[in-house]
Formats: structure tokens, sequence, C-alpha cells
């Protein structure tokens, strides 16, 4: 049969500064909020009031809930097993996996990266205020707008070059640990180069601030006159211009912040519609601007070191993480076409698609239907476990079992386990639909079965 239900989802500004979300109905965020929140809800986006995230699923500091009845998302599955699957349920203790969100960015959100296992249990130990769960939080993100954030350590011949042409960033670092980065890099022992990498980032981080607030006008001079000298040999995927543009733009946000000087050893990523990447646990990132999808491991926990005047964790932060370095191109996602669904014929003549997200977790994966006309369908087949699916754009139907549902833009939809959906575009605009999903039987990820076929 299949359980389907109508979510009314929870709009947070209480985890980010609220001022980091985008103004009025300019949000994402706030335009889906509006659209699933009940009479009692007594929500209306107010045109001067920034809004930051939209969480969706069983988190219990903003649970969804069912629009219905009024009864969270948790209660629901808690108190009903098979919403979940016996697989599922039991693996993660009777609650959703992954966290859903929509972020609306407009302001630089922290330098952070979120714990593994092992170390989130240590932090929540030793200190819960700050560290609220002993969870990971690998994450990923999908554009739904144009998207910029800082995301891993770039190429270390790019961070050398940067030292070399921009004086304060070097007094910063110090002379002596960006020479032994210099020495390190010219061989390629990674080792050794990430031990370099390692102690070069740990310096900057542990500059005193009033060194920072010092030495930022004058990279802020150098960004406004000689933003040529930030490209050169070696840094080819940002040009000169760009990044001196970004460093004034974070400037206006953050004046006089580190985080102006971690943006030299971070790569600038920049995503079209569609476009993602992925974070594992203990990843170095910064979301700029833009509106998002984002799914992550149930968890609430982040250690920042900039650009936030929330706490700041220098110490772990350093310590903690990867120190991997890569291209851009290495940092994006390569999503695949899903296979466990079918397209009809007319969506196949408007060339629609199903897109697979597909991160190496067992948490969470994510589906993005795009139909391109007026009665394009989708049916992706029943899996062993729940997903939560929000359309983000067009309208539509959605179908399980005997059970049809108007959708539309910021409708959301808890489906429980073995469920077939059915996804069907009924306007002149192209449906765009999300489905955040987990199941544990490893059929969603890449055993083999039947392609895509025609209804």
């Amino acid at each position: 049969m299949g359980y389907v239900a109508l979510l009314s989802v929870s709009l947070n500004t209480l985890f980010l500064t609220p001022s980091t979300g985008k103004v009025g109905k300019d949000s994402a965020a706030a335009r889906y909020a509006a659209a699933t929140h009940s009479d009692k809800d007594n929500f209306s986006i107010e045109t001067d009031k920034p809004y930051a995230e939209l969480w969706m699923g069983t988190h219990p500091s903003n649970p969804s809930k069912d629009l219905t009845t009024g009864r969270t998302l948790l209660d629901l599955v808690q108190d009903n097993q098979a919403l979940m699957s016996e697989a599922v349920a039991k693996r993660f203790d009777q609650k959703l996996p992954f966290l859903f969100k929509v972020l609306s960015i407009n302001k630089a959100l922290s330098i952070q990266a979120h714990p593994n296992k092992k170390l989130a249990g240590q932090l929540h130990k030793n200190d819960p205020k700050n560290y609220p769960d002993d969870n990971h939080k690998p994450e990923m993100t999908i554009a739904i707008t144009p998207f910029d954030g800082l995301c891993g350590f770039r190429p270390l011949a790019e961070i050398a070059h940067f030292l070399k042409h921009v004086p304060s960033l070097r007094q910063l670092v110090g002379e002596e640990e960006a020479k032994k980065f210099e020495q390190s890099v010219s061989g390629d022992n990674t080792k050794d180069n990430k031990k370099a990498l390692q102690a070069a980032f740990t310096a900057l981080m542990s500059a005193k601030p009033e060194q920072a607030e010092k030495l930022a006008p004058q990279l802020i001079e150098q960004a406004k006159k000689e933003g040529s000298q930030f490209a050169g040999s070696g840094v080819e995927a940002t040009s000169g211009k760009t990044l001196s543009d970004l460093m004034q733009r974070l400037d206006t946000q953050f004046p006089n912040d580190i985080g102006l000087f971690v943006t030299f050893f971070l790569n600038y990523v920049q995503l079209s519609p569609g476009e993602a990447m992925f974070l594992k646990a203990d990843d170095i990132h910064a979301y700029l601007s833009g509106d998002i999808i984002e799914c992550m491991a149930a968890s609430d926990n982040v250690v920042r070191a900039g650009f936030t005047p929330k706490f700041k964790d220098v110490k772990n932060l350093t310590s903690m993480l990867t120190y991997n370095y890569a291209p851009i191109s290495e940092q994006k996602m390569s999503p695949t076409d899903y296979h466990f669904c079918k397209l009809n014929t007319e969506a196949y003549k408007s060339s629609s698609a199903a897109t697979l997200y597909d991160p190496p977790i067992e948490e969470f994966s994510v589906v993005r239907a795009a139909l391109n006309s007026s009665g394009s369908k989708v049916t992706f087949e029943a899996i062993n476990g729940p997903s939560i699916v929000i359309c983000t754009q067009g309208s539509g139907k959605i179908i399980v079992g005997p059970k049809t549902e108007d959708l539309a833009a910021g409708f959301v939809y808890f489906v429980g386990a073995t469920a077939e959906l059915v996804i069907e575009s009924s306007g002149s605009e192209e449906l765009v639909a999300f489905k955040a999903f987990c199941e544990l039987d490893g059929k969603e990820h890449g055993e083999a079965g039947a392609g895509n076929g025609k209804m």
C-alpha cells in the first residue's frame, strides 16, 4: 500500500546567525516553508527578515510535522517501524539517518568542519554545549541557484604561489613555516606534504586576532590595486580578478577576519544548479552564497574557526582536518543516471531525467527528478527504506499506492518504506523534485538492475 504524508517543515534560523540568510521572498527556504505551513503556525514571510535554513527530518531539536495530524515525524517513525524498514530502524535507532535541508545563504557561513564519529563522541562528552550529539556529519550540497563556497585545500603549488605573492599572508603564517612549506611541496611525498600543509595552516589559524586585524587592510589594498598578483603560475582555476572581488566582498561581511587569509588555502568552488559536492567528516569548507539542497548525517556538530561570531575551536579544527588537497574538479561530484525508476514516453520526448547523487556513505543518497513537460512522469521502484521528497520548482502530482496528492514548489512529503512512488508534472514549467532516501540492502548503491525504460 505505501505511506505518504505532507509535512509542515521547520524554518530554522537559530543555528546560523540570522543575517546569513537571504531576505524575505528572496530566500528559497522561506518560500518553501510558507508553502506547507498550516494556518495555526501563523507564518508569513516578512519582507525585511532574513531566513537561512529549512529542516526536513526527525532531528529532535526541529522535527518536521505531519500537516494533517500535527504529529512530529519523529513520533510517527518511532511508533511505526515499518515506515523506516526493520533494517534502517534497527541500524539508526528508529530515527531517520539523514537530515534534509534547504539553505539560503546571503552572507558567508563559518569556516568549519564536522567531526568523525570518534571525535564527535569525545567532543560531546567534554563539551555538550557546543557539540550537542555524538554523531558524525558528512554532508552533500546540491545547488538550486548559482552557489559559491570554499571546499577543501587547494593544490599545494597554488598555496605556495600565494605565500610568495601575498606578503600579509606570509607574515601571518610566519617566515619559518612558509619556507618549510615551500621546501616540502617541491617533493612528491604525500605524507610529508600533508604535514607541511598542516603546520602552515595551523600557524595561520593560531595567529593572534590583533595581528590579522592589522594585516587585513594591507590585504584588501592589494586586492583593490593588484588583483592580478593573486593569479599566476599554478593558479589556473580561479582568475586574479575573481579572487580580488571575492576578497573585497568577504571583507564587507567580516572586516579584518582571519577567514580572509584562509581563503588562499582553500579551493574557491562555484556550482551551477544541479551541480554538487560531497564533504566527508573532517573536510574543511565554508558556504558563501546561493540556495542549496543539503543532505547530511543526522547531527548538529560544527567545529568553527573563522567568519563567525560564534564559538571558535581552532585547536580541534586544525588537529582534526584530513589535509587532503586537490583541484576544484576533484571536489565536485559526478552524478549518474538513476536506474531504479521508469520514465513515461512523454518524459523521454521532453528529455526529462532522474539523476543520482550517491556519496560513499550509508546514511543517504539523493535523486533529482527533472520533468520537462506536462504529462511527464517518473515512477520510482519501491525501496526498503524511508524517503523525503521536496519539490523546488513546477507543479504536478505525487502518487503513492491509492493516494494522490498535489505537488508544488515547497511541498515536502515523507514516503514510507516499500512504497512505489510516482511523480507527474502537470504544468508548463519544468518540475524539479529532490528525493533523499536510505536503503541498506545495497540495491541503491550499484547492484545490477534494469535501466530506465518506457512505461
